[in-house]
């Protein structure tokens, strides 16, 4: 693999393990401090910046007109990293039941998925800009460039329906959570 291709995986590589690293070391500090119970609010401020993160998914099917689109997007990456890192330090180096693990593992898989998704999708489009460039360059009008990338421009629209693949893997994610939530609260002390 060249390497101008190598370092265009390096920002989405390192957003990943850094997530898993950044979790795992914020863990074994709090189990050394003997401080493992705000592993317990670091669940729950995490749910609630997944749940933020939504904002723009529900924005761009318009279900909601406020907030600007870019913004939005810039939150919901933000949104969609610190709180699976609050998750994970939340589920911590403890294994107590199966539900709650396959959650945080289906967690996982959902970000692993937006970052690939996110990075294959802006790599598609930077070459297709890159091919229009040089065409334009060579002389060729902007209705014959078009017409020499037609498939590369299908292509590039098939590949933003990456989507279609994020969302069932998230939804089973939501579901897992909820059930993980629903059976903590059914064998809570109350």
């Amino acid at each position: 693999m060249p390497a101008k291709q190598l370092a265009n995986y390096l920002p989405d590589v390192a957003a990943f393990a850094s997530m898993l690293l950044l979790a795992a070391v914020a863990d074994i500090v709090l189990h050394s401090m003997d401080l493992p119970e705000v592993g317990l609010y670091a669940g729950y401020a995490g749910s609630a910046l997944i749940v933020l993160s939504f904002w723009y998914s529900i924005r761009k099917r318009k279900m909601l007109t406020w907030g600007s689109p870019r913004a939005l997007l810039m939150l919901h990456k933000v949104a969609a990293w610190l709180g699976p890192v609050l998750v994970l330090i939340h589920g911590g180096i403890h294994f107590n039941a199966v539900l709650p693990w396959v959650a945080m593992l289906s967690m996982v898989v959902v970000v692993a998925s937006g970052l690939t998704g996110s990075f294959l999708l802006g790599r598609a489009r930077g070459e297709l800009a890159e091919k229009r460039r040089e065409l334009l360059a060579g002389g060729a009008s902007a209705e014959e460039a078009d017409a020499r990338l037609h498939y590369e421009a299908l292509a590039v629209g098939i590949m933003k329906r990456w989507r279609v693949a994020h969302m069932p893997i998230t939804a089973v994610f939501a579901v897992l959570a909820l059930l993980h939530v629903a059976t903590v609260l059914m064998f809570w002390s109350w």
